[in-house]
């Protein structure tokens, strides 16, 4: 049938498989509505990426937070002496 939108095809490897027949006895039927779990699937793995953005702005908000302050549980003084002499090796 002609359309202009995308087509796509999924493969029932095992591990799909397992997923799909797990819902089908669920449901109670073998008729599984694809674009359903498509849109489904694609809400809770964009709700995944945006929950790890977020941790990773908090987190490096939290480090920008203690290098402003000198709270970085270093000496840094000896991080000033081997920046300005190098690292020296026994």
């Amino acid at each position: 049938m002609p359309t202009n939108h995308r087509r796509h095809a999924v493969t029932e490897t095992p591990r799909v498989q397992a997923a799909l027949d797990e819902l089908r006895r669920e449901l109670g039927t073998d008729r599984v509505d694809l674009g359903e779990l498509v849109v489904l699937g694609a809400g809770a793995k964009l709700a995944s990426l945006r929950a790890t953005r977020t941790d990773t702005v908090k987190r490096r908000a939290r480090l920008a937070d203690r290098v402003r302050a000198r709270r970085l549980g270093v000496d840094i003084d000896a991080a000033d002496e081997v920046r300005a002499r190098g690292w020296a090796r026994p």
